[in-house]
């Protein structure tokens, strides 16, 4: 994301505001006749109505701070810190996966690339998952490239590529898989994970330069690869978004360049946080692609809204979704240059209530159930995908196929490479008809609970408001109707 405290959010009534609306409602009704409880009844109908149900959640305020006996704003504003009981130090983080690479050597091996530019030098480790249990060469499987860590401050991305990397060696259970079919679905599969690309950027932040996004020696290096780069938007902030001095400036994106065509995948997700969103290419101008591959894309986006976001997110081209364009980013690169046919941006968490100088706050959950429940949905999301991805690979076109595997492949290996995957398909779907894909029941059962949810939820949200005009209706005299409906939804302790 681009700046602290400019993330798109659902709008919601400030409680502040409500407060000094119903004390004025309060003064105007206290004298008044019955018949004026009416004209109160609608106008507080139309506030509580104006908050809506959203997705078939319904949003009402917080209690007012007068409900808990002060209403006085703090004078000195405190600023979250890092919370070193849940984030790694990105030393820590880099030997704890060094030691699970060592404990599973038969699933993850672990790379340390290096690049050197004009004095200035990176490293980034990428941690390759390949399963050694059934003899399958490694150009017949399914090629997936996963970044976390591209911005310093953002650290919740690379306690997610812990945890998932954890899950991937067999050491944590994610709730909902099962773990025979995840383990046929994972043999056909090759998994990168860089867990940290911007090791001297982390650094910084660590450091106590807490909004720091960018490397080592300030630039963003999701604005320093090629496809549209160097273009300045109105509001461009060469604080926040500076692409360097020219395209590939920066050795990081040096290396994430040179990995992405040396390993050709077939998927990429660039995983980001300060706000909740699934992208899509394009960045650098409003639209989305054309075709087979852009159509099951989008497919998978909205499936992992439903199921992982309770359609909350953002779901889009990057460019046209979040307001305004991104020029030089990784995820266009990686789909118009490297010719990657599913290549994505998940924005996995974001407080929109944080101060907009509280960048910890703004995208790293402080609440350890929240920190909690972050690494456990999204873990769970990816493995969605993979479970996802041979099915979609087997709908791909021709035209899609050849553009992944590239146009120099003899005619002859593209079709026997795509038999391989429709087999594996089927395969796998066979497993699932024996009984043996709880994941698929599993999606089932959650798509018909959220519906259900949903039906109750505006159930209720029409009930309480057909019992708050009720109570108005019963009101006194020197009672007032703003006053009836804080007591309604706000009962002080």
């Amino acid at each position: 994301m681009r700046v602290c405290g400019e993330l798109p959010c659902k709008i919601v009534q400030e409680p502040t505001r409500m407060t000094r609306i119903c004390s004025k409602e309060h003064s105007m009704c206290s004298n008044n006749s019955r018949s004026m409880a009416l004209k109160y009844t609608w106008t507080l109908l139309v506030a509580v109505l104006s908050l809506g149900v959203s997705q078939g959640q319904t949003f009402f305020p917080s209690p007012p701070d007068s409900v808990n006996g002060s209403d006085k704003k703090p004078t000195n504003q405190q600023f979250s810190s890092i919370d070193y009981s849940l984030y790694h130090h990105s030393d820590t983080l880099l030997e704890e996966i060094k030691a699970l690479v060592a404990r599973h050597p038969d699933k993850i091996q672990m790379k340390l690339l290096k690049s050197t530019r004009t004095g200035y030098s990176a490293e980034i480790a990428v941690v390759t998952f390949a399963s050694r249990q059934q003899e399958t060469e490694d150009g017949q499987k399914t090629r997936i490239l996963l970044n976390f860590g591209q911005h310093g401050r953002e650290m919740i991305t690379s306690e997610v590529a812990l945890r998932l990397l954890k899950a991937l060696a067999g050491e944590y259970r994610l709730l909902g898989l099962h773990k025979s079919s995840l383990n046929y679905i994972l043999q056909k599969l090759i998994i990168k994970v860089v867990p940290m690309e911007n090791l001297n950027g982390r650094r910084i932040v660590e450091a106590g330069k807490l909004c720091e996004r960018k490397n080592g020696r300030g630039v963003d290096t999701n604005r320093n690869w090629s496809v549209d780069w160097g273009k300045k938007e109105k509001d461009y902030d060469p604080s926040e978004e500076y692409p360097g001095t020219a395209p590939f400036s920066e050795p990081e994106t040096q290396i994430m360049r040179n990995l992405a065509h040396s390993f050709r995948p077939h998927l990429w997700v660039n995983v980001h946080s300060g706000m909740e969103a699934l992208f899509m290419p394009f960045d650098h101008k409003n639209t989305t692609p054309n075709g087979a591959t852009a159509h099951l894309m989008k497919l998978m986006l909205q499936k992992l809204n439903l199921l992982h976001c309770k359609n909350n997110c953002v779901v889009g081209s990057g460019g046209g979704s979040v307001g305004y364009l991104a020029h030089g980013t990784s995820t266009d690169y990686m789909y118009e240059i490297v010719k990657v046919p599913m290549a994505f941006t998940f924005e996995i968490y974001g407080e929109p209530k944080a101060s907009s100088n509280d960048c910890f706050k703004l995208f790293n959950p402080t609440d350890s159930a929240v920190f909690e429940r972050v690494l456990e949905n999204w873990c769970t999301a990816f493995f969605r995908v993979f479970m996802d991805l041979a099915s979609r690979l087997y709908n791909l076109s021709t035209e899609a196929f050849e553009k992944l595997e590239g146009n120099d492949m003899s005619t002859a290996k593209k079709h026997q490479n795509r038999d391989l995957i429709r087999n594996d398909y089927h395969t796998s779907r066979k497993v699932w008809r024996n009984g043996q894909s709880v994941i698929t029941q599993f999606d089932r059962s959650f798509e018909w609970g959220t519906e259900e949810m949903r039906k109750i939820s505006q159930f209720l949200f029409i009930l309480s408001t057909f019992l708050l005009i009720l109570l108005c209706y019963k009101v006194s005299k020197r009672i007032s109707c703003a006053q009836v409906a804080l007591d309604f939804f706000y009962k002080p302790s």
